[in-house]
């Protein structure tokens, strides 16, 4: 029997958390049906252990209302929403502040690829988003984090599909997928990459980037059309 969309995002937050990537209330999934055009989030400061699929705080993606009893949303329900729009390839999305990829956002830089662990899961380097303004930040803050990531995309030419991941400066990181657990895949891939990234320039402050020929070996043999890695 096929899951529900609340089921889904249910049980996508429960495994975030056991991750380990979130403490306290410190994360959310989002999942989105686009066939009903609603995304199922997890409600704003309620700890995973009092969760329940009918707990799940339901939105709609056109405008971002909540559905009529709903639980209130995540803050950063306008962030998720502004992705979903943009990029219609997405059904999951996580937010966390996981240590070593929050650590990278804080320092504002991106995330360079130095090897064929980041390579496996993200094509290249991860951007992070420039910080906001301060009239940004009062003026509808979670949509406009949801406007510079989308910018730091545009002005870089990158797929979201191929690069499935974000840093936002001052904040923390965003993954996403094609299904929730593919998102919940992308958050614990990028805090394994920042972690490694950030022990490979201690042992060595001027390790170039990974050569593009392996960049690109790595990422095709996993993903797209001619990807051979894994079973049929």
């Amino acid at each position: 029997m096929k899951e529900s969309p609340q089921e889904i995002a249910y049980e996508a937050n429960v495994r975030l958390h056991q991750t380990g990537l979130v403490v306290l209330t410190w994360g959310n999934v989002s999942v989105l049906d686009r066939e009903s055009g609603l995304m199922f989030i997890k409600p704003s400061g309620i700890p995973v252990k009092a969760l329940t699929p009918n707990k799940m705080a339901i939105v709609s993606l056109k405008d971002g209302t909540p559905l009529p009893g709903s639980l209130r949303p995540s803050s950063d329900t306008k962030t998720h929403l502004a992705l979903y729009r943009a990029f219609p390839e997405l059904a999951g999305i996580v937010h966390t502040h996981s240590t070593y990829a929050t650590a990278w956002a804080q320092s504002g830089r991106d995330l360079p690829c130095f090897g064929t662990t980041h390579a496996d899961h993200f094509n290249g380097t991860i951007p992070c988003a420039r910080a906001l303004t301060p009239d940004e930040t009062a003026d509808d803050y979670e949509a406009n984090t949801g406007t510079v990531i989308l910018e730091a995309f545009q002005s870089h030419n990158l797929d979201p599909i191929a690069v499935p991941g974000v840093l936002c400066r001052h904040h923390g990181p965003f993954t996403w997928g094609q299904t929730a657990k593919e998102a919940v895949d992308n958050a614990i891939a990028l805090e394994t990459i920042a972690k490694l990234a950030f022990l490979t320039l201690s042992l060595n402050p001027a390790t170039p980037q990974i050569p593009a020929h392996i960049l690109e070996k790595h990422h095709t043999r996993k993903h797209g059309p001619n990807a051979y890695y894994g079973q049929a």
